[in-house]
Parts: structure tokens; sequence; C-alpha cells
């Protein structure tokens, strides 16, 4: 029987960890972290972990420095004698590297899996992966968790009876023929073509979406690229309004001008990274009450598998 469960937060979502903390129940752990004058630094578990269950909450968006963050984190967990630690990832980054897309490149995601088990990880949890075969890189159990649990609220309560499901791209047809099949609804896609990474050179639009609100569906948004010229194409093809839904809200480069320009009428995220500013566009759905309802389960060692 454990002697009880702590709750750590690294600092890249401190806010987030807050939140799933209150939602859990109790307060964060105290961690500091003592930063050297030529950068590197030391997270310090400022009370025991002798004998507890440890959750250690941080996404991993860049910069690297979250990452290593949570795997010293995991490592100083393991060498104070923590019974078992819970590596909370609500965003897990460099997922996109989840294979050898061309020569003499390197499987990312593959690397962060076998650095996370080496510092000792026992469990990781985290949501909406951008390939689901990443479970697979791991010898550990992977708590794979779904958006969707929040979004389909959300447009229910926006339901017009009008909807049709879209999908940005071809990897994304999964995602959207889900949500069609929930809702019962038409599904669409975009047919796109990068001459380079981060940059579409063309799109077109599979399926009829003349007088229809669309709902764009993505894993996430980075530079909002793809995302916007989506929404204006299916206003061109005659949709009757454009929202998108993505769970990881990378936002990076141009991509809050490119969303405030675009004709989205509104972008839905969660907070599994915080946002680098406001944008009246931007709507944040908390990811807080998921993970604490997972997290208790797990402890009573309770199924999980109603929120898959």
């Amino acid at each position: 029987m454990s002697a009880g469960v702590k709750l750590f937060a690294g600092r890249a979502t401190m806010e987030l960890a807050q939140k799933i903390a209150s939602e859990y129940g109790q307060h964060l752990g105290n961690v500091t972290v003592s930063v050297f004058s030529d950068g590197e630094f030391s997270p310090s578990f400022e009370e025991t972990v002798r004998g507890q269950d440890v959750f250690l909450i941080q996404s991993t968006m860049p910069p690297t420095e979250n990452l290593f963050e949570l795997l010293l984190m995991i490592d100083a967990a393991k060498r104070a004698s923590a019974k078992s630690i819970v590596a909370v990832i609500p965003y897990f980054g460099f997922a996109r590297q989840d294979r050898k897309d061309k020569p003499r490149v390197a499987i990312g995601s593959k690397l962060v899996a076998s650095m996370l088990e080496t510092a000792g990880v026992d469990r990781i949890m985290t949501m909406d992966l951008h390939a689901d075969q990443i479970q697979g890189f791991f010898e550990r159990p992977v708590d794979h968790l779904y958006a969707s649990s929040i979004f389909i609220p959300y447009i229910q309560s926006i339901d017009t009876g009008n909807l049709i499901m879209a999908a940005p791209d071809a990897g994304g047809a999964k995602r959207a023929n889900s949500y069609s099949k929930k809702f019962n609804t038409g599904l669409a896609m975009c047919h796109k073509q990068r001459k380079v990474a981060n940059e579409v050179a063309e799109m077109t639009v599979i399926g009829d979406v003349k007088g229809k609100d669309v709902i764009l569906l993505d894993d996430m948004v980075d530079t909002a690229g793809t995302l916007a010229k989506a929404a204006d194409l299916f206003m061109k093809e005659g949709a009757k309004s454009v929202r998108a839904f993505c769970t990881h809200a990378v936002l990076s480069g141009p991509a809050y001008e490119r969303i405030e320009e675009s004709a989205l009428i509104e972008l839905v995220v969660t907070d599994s990274i915080p946002l680098k500013k406001e944008c009246k566009k931007i709507k944040v759905l908390s990811v807080a009450h998921l993970y604490a309802e997972v997290m208790h389960a797990l402890i009573k060692q309770e199924s999980i598998s109603a929120h898959f």
C-alpha cells in the first residue's frame, strides 16, 4: 500500500498543473529549480517522496529545456525512492518525428521515449499524440487520452443541425471521420501539397461544404498556415462558417496573425500548452478535470477505458 500521492510540476505548464492539483483535491508539492550562471539548472524536491506515488506534470514543447527538466525531475524522484513515477505530459514534444520520412534522419519521438524510460518513469499519461503508434515506442504503460471528451460537449452546445466535420489534410481524416460518426454529419477534407515543412504550396477541397457550418479538426496548430488556408478555402467553396478544434496550441511564428486574418470565427484549443498571448478568436478549454479523473482512477486501480 502506497504511503500517499504527491503531485509536482515543471515550470513550463505550472498554471495547468495547479488546475489539475485543484481538481484532484490537493496542493502541488514544493519543487525548486536552481539555475547556474551559464544556464544549467537543477530541480530539487523540497519534501519527501519516499514510498509515494509521484505525478510529474510537464508538457515538453520547445525549448528542449522543458523536456530535460522533466527528465531531471524523474531521475530525482527515482533516486529519492518514490514508489512509482508517472509522467503527465499533456503535450508530447517531438511527436512529429515518429518515422524516417527521408534518409539519414532521427526518429525523435522514439528517442524521447527511451530517455524517459532510462530516467526511471513507470508510466506515461499524455493526450492526442501526433501519431498513435508512438505508444508502441514505450516499454511502459501509456495512457493516451483524447480531447474529444472535452470538445464534443462544446460542439454539441453550438450544434446548428447544419454541421459538417472536416480534416485540414489526409492525415486528419480518421479523426474527422470519428467525429462525423458521432454527430451523424458529412465529411470533407483538404488535400495539400508541401514543398518545405510548415509551408503549404497548394490545397484543394474534397467534399461539399456549401451552406454548411464547418468544424475543422486537428491534433495541433503550429504556424496555422494550413488551418488558415483551409478555412479560407472552405468559405470560398460556399461554407456558412468555419470553426477549428485543435488540441495543442503550439502557435509559433506568424500563427496569431494568420488566425486573426483568416476566415475562422473561432479556434478552440486546450491548455496543454499555455498561450503566448491573448487572441479574441481563440477559446481555451481546460483538460485539468480529465487528467484529475484519470489520475484518481489510476491510484484506485479503476478502469479508465471510458476516457478513450
